[in-house]
């Protein structure tokens, strides 16, 4: 291989080990940060952020396919709503009520729950390897919901976050399900770009709601910038050309390995910045969750694009 081949590469999986760390850590900042800026106001100053950022090199290519976008604009609006407006907002949300650990964990049951809605949506034919994955993985999100105990698994005792994050789940596999029965013929740039001009659109009444009635905004300082600046750039645009380009050089296959990652990175970084500790029951859970992605995982299934 020559040189040059070899750096693009290594590169690649230079990237690929960057991004599951960029979303843990944007797990983690959802839940430091969840007493001094609100959730809608982290989700909604964070897309504005990323949106600014990417202008510059996004309106040329959005001008370009214009004709395109005006096309299929009921198909990228839905698109938007459930990948920039609800995914993240929700994951947000949930760290008020629940570890980011817990949302680690739950967040790398993404591709499960791809394969299970493709099944449910698409009739995809999912082999008897895959059921048993999915049903697997569905235990482990049980027992790190119920927190290992049948007692809150019966009395549906369970922390809301841990639900709220479920549901952030569920919307990322729809946006995805929805990416391949609504595909859009679209530059990955120009396609970000609009995602995220209209994921703020879908947020900004959600937001206002919040500043009037309930949160009441927050106060922009020394200390709130950093984290605002992290979770746009970061797991907002870096995490995307990352992911894409890993996919584009080593193939979805060997990419989808590197998501497992996620969890492991933010058991990490949540022990260290807020203190948090592994109980036995996210080792439990989360060894459920693991063995189900792996039986449950196909090569295809990575191939989308990401936006945490």
């Amino acid at each position: 291989m020559p040189g040059n081949s070899r750096r693009i590469i290594w590169l690649a999986y230079i990237g690929l080990i960057l991004t599951p760390l960029f979303w843990a850590g944007n797990a983690v900042v959802a839940r430091g940060m969840v007493d001094t800026i609100p959730p809608l106001s982290l989700a909604f100053w964070r897309w504005c952020i990323a949106l600014v950022i990417l202008l510059p090199i996004g309106l040329p290519k959005v001008r370009a396919h214009w004709s395109v976008i005006m096309k299929h604009k009921g198909s990228m609006l839905a698109l938007a709503t459930f990948s920039v407006g609800a995914f993240n907002t929700l994951l947000y949300l949930s760290a008020v009520t629940t570890t980011a650990l817990n949302i680690t964990l739950v967040n790398s049951t993404i591709p499960i729950m791809v394969a299970l809605l493709a099944w449910l949506i698409l009739g995809d034919r999912t082999r008897p390897i895959q059921a048993m994955g999915i049903a697997l993985a569905l235990a482990g999100i049980l027992v790190v919901v119920g927190q290992g105990s049948w007692q809150v698994l019966g009395g549906l005792a369970f922390q809301p976050g841990d639900l709220i994050m479920v549901a952030a789940v569920a919307s990322w596999g729809l946006f995805s399900v929805l990416l391949r029965r609504q595909s859009v013929p679209l530059d990955p740039i120009a396609f970000l770009t609009v995602q995220i001009a209209l994921g703020v659109v879908v947020v900004l009444p959600f937001y206002l709601l919040d500043l009037l009635f309930f949160s009441g905004g927050f106060e922009l300082t020394p200390g709130t910038i950093p984290p605002l600046l992290y979770v746009a750039i970061f797991p907002g645009i870096l995490a995307y050309a990352f992911w894409n380009n890993g996919v584009h050089r080593i193939g979805p296959a060997k990419a989808a390995v590197f998501m497992y990652l996620t969890p492991v990175y933010g058991s990490v970084l949540a022990g260290l910045f807020l203190g948090e500790r592994l109980s036995l029951f996210h080792l439990a859970g989360g060894a459920l969750i693991l063995i189900g992605l792996l039986m449950t995982t196909r090569p295809a299934s990575a191939g989308k694009a990401v936006i945490s």
